[in-house]
C-alpha cells in the first residue's frame, strides 16, 4: 500500500458574531498545509450554516496565498447551482490558481429548498432537474466549445467575439469529482469519466458493514469506467486526529469528541440506512495500525484527511503537522516540490 497524494479538508467554521476571523484562519491553513507539503487542501461548501457557503470564492482567495497546493471544494451541491454561472466562477478560479483547482460535485434537490421558499425557487421544484443532468450542464459549460453557429457574434464595448463560456479554462473539465456515497452515483461518475470522491458517509445498500459498503463503491466505479478511457483518481476521506503533538487538555478534548460519535457507527441510521466510518483518534501507530487494516486503502492512492468540526486554528495545525511528520511517510507518501500536472504551468 503506497499513498501517493495526501490532502485535507477544512470545515471553515467561523462564530456568527466574526465571520471574518473564521474564514482568516481557514486561508492560513491553506498557507500551512502548503508549506507542510500537503498534496490538497479541500474546503466544505454548507448553506445556511456558519462555514463558507461559496466554495468559490473562498477559493479565489485562496489561489492568491498559495501556490503550489491543489484547491478542492468538497462538494458543491448543484441543486443550488446554476450550472452556467457556476462554470464562469470556477473557470475563473482555476485560471487565477493556474490549473490548480478541484471541484467535487453532488447532484439532487437543494436540501434547504423548501425552507428558502421563494427566497431561492424561481419555478415549481417539481419541474427542475434535479439529477445528474445538471452536473452534466456544468461539464458541457467548462468544455472548450464555441456557443451558435459559425456567423454567432457578441457585440460589445470590448469588441465583436464568438461567444464562449468566459474564461476558459484549460484542463478543468479533467479534474472534476463526484461524491460517490450510492452505487448509483459511483457508476454514474465511472461512467461519465469524473473522479470519485469517497467520504465517511455513505448508503448501507448490501451490507450494515461500512468498509464492506464502501470497497464495493470502488469495485462498481472502476467496472463502470469507460474502455481506453483516462483512469479516474479516487480520494479516500477519513477523520483522523492524532494525539501525539497535543497537550493533556486538548487530547482529552479529542477523546471526548470521537466518543460523541461512536453510537452513529453502529448500526445504519435512518430509512436510507446512511452508514458512518469510525473516526481514527489516537496515537500515531494506532491511527496507521487502523489504516494498514482499512481494506479501502490499498484501493486508492489519495487520502483526504476530515478534519473535524470547531477545532481552533492551533489543533488542526497540530493534526496536520502530525499526520507530515509522524503517519504520511508510513503510508509512502513524499514532499513533492510540484504537482506533475503543475509543472508546465508553473514554469
Amino acid at each position: 500500500m503506497t499513498i501517493h497524494h495526501i490532502g485535507f479538508l477544512t470545515p471553515g467554521n467561523y462564530d456568527e458574531a466574526d465571520p471574518h476571523a473564521g474564514l482568516e484562519a481557514a486561508l492560513r491553513l491553506f498557507e500551512f498545509g502548503e508549506r507542510r507539503g500537503f498534496d490538497s487542501a479541500w474546503v466544505r461548501q454548507r448553506h445556511l450554516e456558519r462555514a463558507v457557503s461559496s466554495a468559490p470564492t473562498f477559493l479565489a482567495a485562496a489561489t492568491q496565498r498559495t501556490r503550489r497546493i491543489e484547491l478542492g471544494a468538497a462538494v458543491i451541491q448543484m441543486g443550488y447551482e446554476n450550472p452556467f454561472r457556476l462554470a464562469e466562477d470556477l473557470a475563473t478560479v482555476d485560471v487565477l490558481s493556474r490549473g490548480r483547482l478541484q471541484v467535487g460535485l453532488s447532484a439532487g434537490a437543494p436540501p434547504h429548498g423548501a425552507l428558502l421558499g421563494g427566497r431561492f425557487q424561481d419555478a415549481p421544484p417539481a419541474t427542475v432537474d434535479f439529477t445528474h443532468k445538471r452536473v452534466a450542464r456544468l461539464r458541457a459549460n467548462l468544455e472548450d466549445v464555441l456557443l451558435g453557429d459559425e456567423d454567432t457574434v457578441v457585440e460589445s464595448a470590448g469588441g465583436r467575439v464568438r461567444p464562449r463560456v468566459q474564461p476558459y479554462a484549460p484542463g478543468l473539465v479533467g479534474r472534476l469529482w463526484y461524491g460517490g456515497g450510492s452505487l448509483r452515483s459511483a457508476e454514474w461518475a465511472g461512467r461519465n469519466g469524473f473522479h470519485l470522491l469517497l467520504g465517511n458517509v455513505l448508503t448501507g445498500e448490501t451490507t450494515d458493514d461500512f468498509l464492506e459498503a464502501q470497497t464495493g463503491l470502488v469495485e462498481r466505479y472502476r467496472a463502470s469506467e469507460v474502455p481506453g478511457a483516462r483512469r479516474g483518481r479516487i480520494a479516500l476521506g477519513r477523520v483522523i486526529v492524532p494525539l501525539d503533538g497535543a497537550d493533556a487538555a486538548t487530547r482529552r478534548r479529542y477523546r471526548a469528541f470521537a466518543a460523541s460519535r461512536v453510537e452513529r457507527t453502529l448500526s445504519p441510521q435512518g430509512e436510507r440506512r446512511t452508514l458512518f466510518a469510525g473516526d481514527l483518534v489516537g496515537s500515531a501507530d494506532e491511527i496507521l495500525e487502523r489504516l494498514h487494516r482499512d481494506p479501502v486503502l490499498p484501493l486508492v492512492s489519495e487520502l483526504r484527511v476530515e478534519l473535524p468540526y470547531n477545532f481552533d486554528s492551533e489543533a488542526y495545525e497540530q493534526i496536520l503537522d502530525d499526520l507530515a511528520v509522524r503517519i504520511a511517510p508510513e503510508l509512502g507518501w513524499r514532499v513533492r516540490a510540484e504537482l506533475p500536472h503543475q509543472e508546465a504551468a508553473l514554469a
